[in-house]
């Protein structure tokens, strides 16, 4: 079946007068179009922004003759679930239209009305949720059971609205998931992101020699010797332009920035991403990948970060990391051979440069995995004690306004 949709797809552009078929190798073309046909059906299968309709319920009706007030209509809240995705969401509710219950009205048996029953939307944690219309942030859910009011219930009908029921509000929001992980691994196409992932934890993602197999993020778990874990985002792909949308662009990016550390993974052999675009050598990437999370979100290089310098088992691997290490030391001066609009204004620091084979050299990788460990602990302990040093600089001002006013000396 796969092959037939490559033939159909080659026949396709032959009716289109194109030399296709003439080409070198249009099996390569073929593979590709089965690739991409996958790559349709597998993004379908991971879901990190929905858009759903929400309304409050309507209030219930009042009572004039006897001052009976309706019940007010159930509000809707979004929250956090574990065990839940925004895939389940969207096959719950094919039509993504969710409404809260609306409020009885008042009778003569029963003068106040009662209450419609709220609704509340299971999402994961890591999910922000925006009123679309107005492009407002109006609340984040980083932990199961916290909850976001998203539409109002109507008020109930009394004697401010002549005893008629109101309706509840009525939004579209937009829920975006950003996956929770210690360390993101940021890298281009084909640097060996999932294969590290495969040697440093049980997470089994794709692994070929052609660019884009990974294709929606994937989290490892990395286990110590003393029960210690640590968690690994493994992202699709960055590629220039991603700031801007370009490839899988923000849903590659939108994952970052909730990561504690980043890792770049650059292949010392360079990367090129087809023979239409041109050759980049490690520098470049490294200078490259600097530009795109920049323009994406400058708060992103405040992150900590190591560079993991990714298949040293090729030939020539050694003197090609050693010209990188030189450059890394005079970015400033590098980057000023770059095009402007590649030119990072900002770059980023490494804590760590990190030779590496992840498929060929256990012994790095477990090197990799302490060091991760080592610095992740480090930033966290760093991060503890300026929340302690702000809390008692709270207490010591809390202490001095007890003891009267202050006074400028």
């Amino acid at each position: 079946m796969r092959h037939k949709d490559g033939r159909e797809a080659v026949r396709a552009f032959k009716s289109k007068g194109t030399q296709l078929l003439s080409a070198p190798h249009p099996l390569k073309y073929i593979r590709w179009c089965e690739h991409w046909d996958k790559m349709k059906r597998v993004r379908s299968k991971f879901v990190d922004v929905l858009r759903l309709h929400v309304r409050g319920g309507a209030g219930g009706m009042g009572l004039p003759r006897l001052g009976g007030v309706g019940g007010a209509g159930g509000d809707v809240y979004v929250e956090g679930k574990e065990g839940h995705s925004l895939l389940k969401l969207r096959k719950a509710r094919p039509d993504q239209r969710w409404a809260g219950a609306a409020g009885m009205d008042s009778r003569k048996y029963r003068i106040c009305g009662e209450a419609g029953a709220e609704l509340t939307i299971p999402v994961p944690t890591g999910t922000t949720v925006w009123l679309e219309q107005h492009q407002k942030l109006l609340g984040e859910i980083n932990c199961a059971g916290d909850k976001v009011l998203v539409a109002r219930g109507g008020q109930g009908g009394n004697p401010s609205n002549q005893y008629n029921g109101q309706k509840g509000q009525g939004h579209i929001v937009k829920l975006e998931l950003k996956l929770l992980a210690d360390v993101g691994l940021v890298g281009f196409p084909n640097a060996g992101k999932s294969t590290l992932l495969r040697a440093i934890s049980r997470a089994r993602p794709k692994v070929a020699s052609y660019p884009f197999t990974t294709l929606q993020p994937t989290l490892g778990v990395v286990e110590y010797s003393d029960m210690r874990r640590l968690t690994i985002a493994d992202l699709p792909g960055l590629i220039e332009g991603a700031w801007a949308n370009v490839g899988m662009g923000h849903r590659f990016l939108r994952h970052v920035e909730r990561t504690h550390f980043l890792l770049f993974v650059v292949d010392i052999n360079g990367f090129r991403l087809s023979p239409k675009h041109p050759y980049r050598s490690p520098t470049e990437n490294v200078m490259l990948l600097n530009r795109e999370l920049e323009l994406y979100s400058p708060d992103l290089l405040s992150k900590p970060a190591l560079l993991m310098v990714n298949k040293m088992d090729s030939p020539n691997a050694e003197s090609r990391l050693q010209e990188l290490l030189h450059n890394l030391k005079r970015m400033e001066e590098v980057s000023q051979q770059f095009p402007e609009e590649f030119r990072p204004e900002q770059h980023v620091s490494f804590d760590d440069i990190i030779p590496c084979s992840a498929k060929t050299n256990q012994a790095s990788v477990l090197h990799l995995k302490e060091r991760l460990r080592m610095f992740l602990d480090l930033y966290q302990d760093l991060k503890d004690q300026q929340t302690a040093k702000e809390g008692k600089a709270l207490q010591r001002i809390h202490g001095l306004l007890q003891e009267g006013p202050l006074r400028l000396v």
